[in-house]
C-alpha cells in the first residue's frame, strides 16, 4: 500500500550545494589557526553568503521565545471565567427585576445573595454551585463555567480537546471519563511490565480518536503524554501562588464533579513516576497581557521546551554535535518552513564537506584539509589572483622572450594559467558544435583550445616566507599562506615541471609541505633568519642543476638571525653587521646559480625598503611593495614573469577569468 504525505525536502529543483564558498571560508579560518573542525563549524555558525547560518536561527529561535512570554500570561482561563461569572449574574438581576410574579422576599434574599458575593472569582462561582437559577440565560453561563474548566483541564493534557469538547453532551463526558479510566489502568499496568502490543493496539481502538497524533506504541504514547503533563506542570509552577490557590479551587467545578480531576491528577502520578527524565519543576516568567487559556499556555510552555531544545541543537556545543541533531520538524513548525530549509542545506554542506572527501581524519583522529581541498583552495586563490591580474597588463618588468615551449601538433583544453596560444580552428569548430550552427557563433571558456608545446626550461622555484613574529602581529599571516598556496597550487597543476620548495624561515628556516605551512599556527618567537632561508634555497638549486632558480622572497622585516657554524641560532636586534654578512653572501651565493630573485617588502619601514632594494639591486633583481589583498598576484606573476612571454597579464589569464563571460566572434 502506498503512502503519501506533503513533501518536506526544500525546493526539488535547487541545485546541489556548493562547496566552494564553504571550502574557501574553512581554509580561510585553517590558515588563520583554526583547526578544520572548528573552521567547519564556524562556517556552519555563519552561514554562506546567501545562506542563514547557525547564528542566524538561533537568533530567531530566541527571538520567538522572547515574544511568547512578552506577549502573553497564564490568567486567561481565569478571566473568561469571571466574564462567564459577571455575565450570569447580569442576566440573574436582570431576571430578578423583571418577574412580577415573586415573592418580595424571595427576591430580596437573592439580590442580597448576589450582591454579597465573594470578590475571589473560584468562590464566587463555589457559592453559587447551589443557586437556583431564575434566568436561563444566566443558568446558561454558570454551565458554561463547569463545562470551560472541563475542557480546559483536559485540553492540557490532551491538545485540542477544548474544541473538541465545545457543546459536549453527558455521553461525551462519560466517554471522557471512560478513556482516563481506562489510560489510567494501561499506565500502571505497563509499569509492572504488563502491557502487551494486543493490549495497547485494544486501548487504541477503543480510544483513539483521544490522540490524533497516532502513537504507534506504548513509548510513543507516553513520551507525547508526558511531554504535555510535564508542560502543564510546568505552567502551574509559573503561576503566581494566588493564580495557583484560584485554579485548584475552580478546578473542583470541572464538569461539575471532582471525577475528573482525580483522573487527571492519577495519570499526573503515573506519567511522573514513568517519565521522571522530563522537566517536571521548571517555569517560566510570562510578562504580557494576552490571557492564555489552560491548553493555550500548557501549549506555550511546550514550545518554550522545543525551543530551549532547538536552542541547544543549534548551539552545537557538546562533544561530537553534528548538523543532524537538529530536530527540521520542530524547526519548521516555529520558525516556518524556510528556517527548516536552511538548516537542511546546513546539514547538506557538512555532510558533502565530510563525505567528498575534502576533510580527513588523521591518525591522532583529529580532522584534517586533506590534498583534495587543497588544491581546491588553491584554485579558488588562482581564480583572485587572476581577477586582480586581469586588468594590470604591463604592470612589472619582464627580462625574458620567445615562447614557453615548442608546438608539439597536439591541442588540448584551456587551462587556467595557459600560456599556450589558441588553436583559433578547434576553438571554433567547438562553439560551433555546441550551438548547433547558430550564428554569430559566441565562444565560452569550455570551447577554447590552445596549442599543446613542449618546454624548453624548466624552473626550481625557492618560496621564502617570513614566519617571524611580526608577520603575525601586523595581519600578515594569512597573505602569505594564501600567496603560498596559490603558487603552489599554479606550479603543480600547470607548470608541473617544474620544481618548488617552500620555506619558513623564522627564528631559523625549515622545509615546508604545503599542508604544512597552510595549517602552520603564529609564531611568537623572535627572529628572522634570511641566512638560514637563502641556505636551504641555494641547497635545493644545487640539485636542479639543469633548471632555471628562482628566488621569491616575501618579508617584512630586516634580517635580526643567522646561524652560527655550529648550527646554532645567532639573534641580535637592531640587525648586527655580522648577521646581514652572512645573509648577503648566501644571496650572492644564488646569483652565482643563476637565480632570478625578487623580494617582496611588507610595510612601509623606510629603513626596511632601502635595505631591501639594496639586497635587490645587489643581485640585479627586483623589489616590489604590494599591499597585503596583492601579494598573491605579485608574487604569481613574478613567477610568470620567469617562465616565458609576460608582455600582457592577458595572455595568461584573459579579461573573462572569473567573470563567465564568452567572445562573440
Amino acid at each position: 500500500m502506498s503512502r503519501f504525505r506533503k513533501y518536506d525536502g526544500g525546493d526539488p529543483l535547487a541545485p546541489p550545494v556548493d562547496l566552494a564558498e564553504a571550502l574557501d571560508a574553512i581554509g580561510q579560518d585553517v590558515m588563520a589557526g583554526y583547526s578544520p573542525e572548528r573552521a567547519m563549524r564556524e562556517f556552519l555558525r555563519r552561514g554562506g553568503t546567501d545562506q542563514a547560518g547557525l547564528d542566524e536561527l538561533a537568533r530567531r529561535v530566541a527571538e520567538r521565545r522572547r515574544e511568547i512570554l512578552e506577549r502573553n500570561d497564564l490568567d486567561g482561563t481565569m478571566r473568561e471565567v469571571r466574564e462567564l461569572l459577571d455575565k450570569a449574574v447580569l442576566a440573574e438581576r436582570g431576571q430578578l427585576a423583571r418577574d412580577i410574579t415573586m415573592d418580595d422576599g424571595d427576591r430580596a434574599f437573592r439580590e442580597l445573595l448576589l450582591d454579597d458575593l465573594p470578590t475571589s472569582t473560584p468562590a464566587a462561582v463555589s457559592e453559587l454551585s447551589s443557586y437556583d437559577w431564575q434566568s436561563s440565560e444566566a443558568r446558561q453561563a454558570y454551565e458554561e463555567i463547569k463545562d470551560l474548566l472541563g475542557r480546559e483541564l483536559l485540553d492540557q493534557r490532551f491538545a485540542g480537546m477544548k474544541q473538541a469538547l465545545e457543546g459536549a453532551t453527558d455521553e461525551d463526558r462519560q466517554a471522557v471519563q471512560e478513556m482516563l479510566a481506562d489510560l489510567n489502568d494501561l499506565l500502571e499496568k505497563h509499569a509492572s511490565g504488563g502491557v502487551t502490543d494486543e493490549e495497547f493496539r485494544d486501548f487504541m481502538d477503543k480510544h483513539g480518536d483521544f490522540f490524533p497524533d497516532d502513537p504507534q506504541d506504548m513509548d510513543e504514547l507516553l513520551d507525547s503524554l508526558a511531554q504535555r503533563a510535564a508542560a502543564a506542570q510546568r505552567m502551574l509552577n509559573s503561576m503566581t501562588p494566588e493564580q495557583r490557590q484560584e485554579l485548584m479551587e475552580l478546578s473542583q467545578q470541572a464538569f461539575g464533579s471532582p471525577q475528573l480531576m482525580e483522573q487527571l491528577a492519577r495519570m499526573d502520578a503515573n506519567l511522573q513516576a514513568l517519565r521522571p527524565g522530563e522537566d517536571w519543576s521548571g517555569s517560566e516568567g510570562f510578562e504580557g497581557d494576552q490571557g492564555m487559556g489552560l491548553g493555550d499556555g500548557t501549549g506555550a510552555l511546550q514550545d518554550l521546551a522545543q525551543l530551549d531544545a532547538l536552542a541547544d541543537q543549534l548551539a552545537q556545543q557538546h562533544h561530537g554535535a553534528r548538523m543532524d541533531d537538529v530536530d527540521l520538524d520542530a524547526l519548521a513548525q516555529q520558525l516556518g518552513p524556510d528556517a527548516a530549509v536552511s538548516a537542511r542545506t546546513l546539514q547538506e554542506l557538512e555532510r558533502a564537506l565530510r563525505d567528498s572527501g575534502y576533510l580527513k581524519r588523521g591518525s591522532d583522529g583529529e580532522l584534517r584539509l586533506s590534498p583534495k581541498a587543497m588544491r581546491q583552495l588553491g584554485k579558488a586563490l588562482l581564480r583572485d589572483v587572476a581577477e586582480r591580474m586581469s586588468g594590470r597588463s604591463g604592470a612589472r618588468e619582464t627580462r625574458t622572450t620567445g615562447l614557453a615551449g615548442e608546438p608539439s601538433g597536439a591541442t588540448r583544453r584551456w587551462e587556467f594559467g595557459s600560456t599556450e596560444p589558441w588553436d583559433v580552428p578547434r576553438t571554433i569548430t567547438n562553439a560551433v558544435l555546441r550551438d548547433g550552427g547558430a550564428t554569430p557563433v559566441r565562444i565560452q571558456v569550455d570551447d577554447i583550445e590552445v596549442v599543446e608545446t613542449e618546454a624548453r626550461t624548466q624552473a626550481a622555484v625557492a618560496l621564502l616566507v617570513d614566519t617571524s613574529f611580526s608577520m603575525a602581529m601586523d595581519g600578515r599571516w594569512v597573505p602569505m599562506k594564501r600567496t603560498a598556496l596559490a603558487l603552489h597550487q599554479l606550479v603543480r597543476s600547470r607548470f608541473r615541471g617544474d620544481d618548488i620548495q617552500l620555506i619558513a624561515f623564522g627564528r631559523h628556516a625549515q622545509v615546508m609541505e604545503i599542508e604544512e605551512l597552510t595549517a602552520l599556527d603564529a609564531r611568537w618567537d623572535k627572529g628572522t633568519n634570511l641566512h638560514h632561508g637563502l641556505l636551504l634555497a641555494n641547497r635545493f638549486f644545487r640539485k636542479h642543476p639543469n633548471a632555471q632558480p628562482v628566488l621569491l622572497v616575501v618579508t617584512d622585516g630586516e634580517p635580526t638571525a643567522h646561524l652560527e657554524p655550529d648550527g646554532e641560532v645567532w639573534f641580535s636586534y637592531p640587525p648586527h653587521p655580522l648577521t646581514i654578512s652572512h645573509s648577503v653572501r648566501e644571496l650572492d651565493a644564488a646569483a652565482r646559480l643563476g637565480a632570478q630573485t625578487t623580494f617582496f617588502r611588507l610595510g612601509e619601514d623606510p629603513g626596511l625598503a632601502r635595505f631591501i632594494d639594496s639586497m635587490a639591486r645587489r643581485v640585479d633583481g627586483r623589489m616590489v611593495s604590494p599591499e597585503l589583498d596583492d601579494l598573491g598576484a605579485a608574487v604569481v606573476g613574478s613567477y610568470l614573469g620567469s617562465r616565458g612571454p609576460a608582455s600582457s597579464y592577458r595572455e595568461h589569464f584573459g579579461d573573462w577569468y572569473g567573470g563567465g563571460r564568452g567572445f562573440w566572434v
